[in-house]
């Protein structure tokens, strides 16, 4: 397997997708994940801008970069958002996410993951219903671009009344009641460890359909998003899964709070100088990263460069 993570990395410390890339080069990585969320957020990348031709135009610039940098842009992440709902915000967001399937084949790339949603006080079978009418959405852009859309296991709710599509029966259902080959599933190691049923069990489950990873860990009660063996992970049970199912897809990680966020430390009216990682010490957390994942994969004899 070849080691990949995503560019959401560095999202905390520039707005700029291109340096984002150079840093996860320079970390030792040369598979990414192109990470749509920020861009989404904050109306910049290829959300900047409304022209004819603007999407065509970002997508040379990225990969430029990407390839100055000896990066390959093998999957993506399209935006955070509320898909069930209904009204203008729903159309806009249906379209964003066409935007980002038509990006990924400009960027060369063949796989994106889109969120399932939710809405409190809707029965599972409406919410299974309502995901299956969205994902039928986006179904015509994936056959246009020749783009799979991956849906993923979430981290269990802990609201009252909301139901969230969290686990391998579950994933393995909506998948098939969506029932189109574009339509597949990427698995997430961190929200499958707040589940009961092991990595390995989950995965023979879900069989051919996972063709993308989201490798994280936690302590089993929080969608944490720290790395391999800083939580509760099983990596054995992870990787006897992935081999069982003859998985060839990437490793990638979606470490992004191996250092957590100033946001979510105890706030003071303070100099603030420490309140997130340097970015220094950030790119050193990033080159561990990598040889975390070199060492899960070596000690499988599955390491490809």
């Amino acid at each position: 397997m070849k080691l990949a993570t995503t560019t959401g990395d560095f999202a905390r410390y520039t707005h700029s997708q291109e340096e984002r890339i150079r840093y996860i080069a320079e970390a030792g990585f040369r598979y990414a994940d192109y990470n749509f969320c920020t861009d989404y957020d904050r109306k910049e990348g290829v959300f900047a801008s409304d022209e004819d031709g603007f999407v065509a135009s970002y997508a040379a610039k990225i990969k430029q970069a990407a390839d100055e940098c000896g990066v390959k842009l093998i999957q993506a992440h399209a935006p955070m958002g509320r898909p069930l709902l209904e009204g203008d915000n729903h159309a806009e967001f249906v379209n964003a996410n066409i935007r980002c399937i038509e990006c990924c084949s400009l960027l060369g790339i063949d796989r994106i993951v889109v969120h399932s949603g939710y809405l409190p006080d809707i029965p599972k079978n409406e919410c299974f219903k309502r995901n299956a009418a969205f994902f039928r959405e986006l179904l015509p852009a994936a056959e246009k671009y020749g783009v799979y859309i991956l849906v993923e296991n979430f981290n269990k709710m802990s609201k009252a009344n909301v139901y969230w599509i969290d686990n391998a029966p579950d994933l393995k259902r909506l998948i098939k009641l969506v029932d189109h080959p574009l339509f597949q599933a990427v698995w997430d190691t961190g929200h499958a460890n707040m589940q009961e049923m092991p990595q390995d069990v989950s995965l023979r489950l879900l069989g051919k359909h996972v063709m993308a990873l989201h490798v994280q860990d936690n302590m089993g009660d929080k969608d944490s998003h720290v790395a391999p063996f800083f939580g509760t992970l099983n990596l054995d049970s992870l990787m006897a899964g992935l081999l069982d199912i003859g998985y060839d897809g990437y490793f990638t990680f979606e470490a992004t709070n191996i250092f957590l966020p100033g946001k979510k430390r105890r706030q003071s009216d303070k100099e603030k100088k420490l309140l997130n990682a340097p970015l220094e010490l950030r790119k050193k957390a990033e080159s561990l990263l990598y040889e975390i994942g070199k060492t899960v994969l070596e000690a499988y004899g599955v390491f490809e460069e």
